[in-house]
């Protein structure tokens, strides 16, 4: 059975590369407007809308999509539209704890196999040079909250859970799935 992976991010591929060694990299049309719901309900919707509509495109193949959410408190933090947006967001999670929740959703022959992974993040309290070091770097453009825990930069104290969750691939979670499935 083909394997796709509904995604761009290099990160969830060179993740799902560790797992699955065979599969093919489609990107998702699904539009991530916001739906009113809860930070992990987003990331679960997200997750199955980008499966679903590569799946309808694919049939017969097994298709994985996954969505990554950032919140504090009660607020998404998405992927920032500028140089701007991105610092205001580090700012607000400077010193503060967050949670991360990755979506994931596998559309198999053997049917729908959805989650949703949680991780509690802890930010230092983050210097304006830092910040702007990191912003000026380009990293945080294409990642929600503004940020990635692998890029480098000292912007987390610790966490709380998966730290692929937080790259965006809750590895640990997705291995069970795909052994249920009997993909692996």
């Amino acid at each position: 059975m083909k394997f796709i992976l509904a995604s761009n991010s290099p990160r969830r591929r060179e993740l799902l590369g560790a797992l699955i060694s065979d599969f093919t990299v489609e990107p998702s049309h699904f539009s991530e407007e916001g739906a009113g719901l809860s930070a992990r309900d987003t990331a679960l919707a997200f997750a199955c809308g980008k499966a679903a509509d590569v799946a309808a495109r694919r049939p017969g193949c097994a298709v994985l999509g996954a969505d990554t959410v950032v919140a504090l408190g009660d607020r998404i933090l998405g992927k920032p539209r500028s140089a701007d947006e991105a610092r205001r967001m580090l700012a607000l999670l400077s010193g503060k704890a967050h949670t991360v929740y990755t979506g994931v959703c596998l559309i198999a022959l053997q049917g729908t196999y959805s989650d949703v992974v949680e991780t509690r993040v802890y930010f230092r309290p983050l210097e304006e040079e830092l910040i702007e070091a990191y912003v000026k770097s380009g990293l945080p453009m294409d990642k929600a909250g503004a940020y990635g825990i692998q890029d480098g930069y000292p912007l987390v104290d610790r966490y709380e859970g998966s730290f692929t969750n937080v790259v965006g691939l809750p590895v640990e979670r997705l291995k069970a799935i795909l052994r249920e499935a009997g993909l692996i």
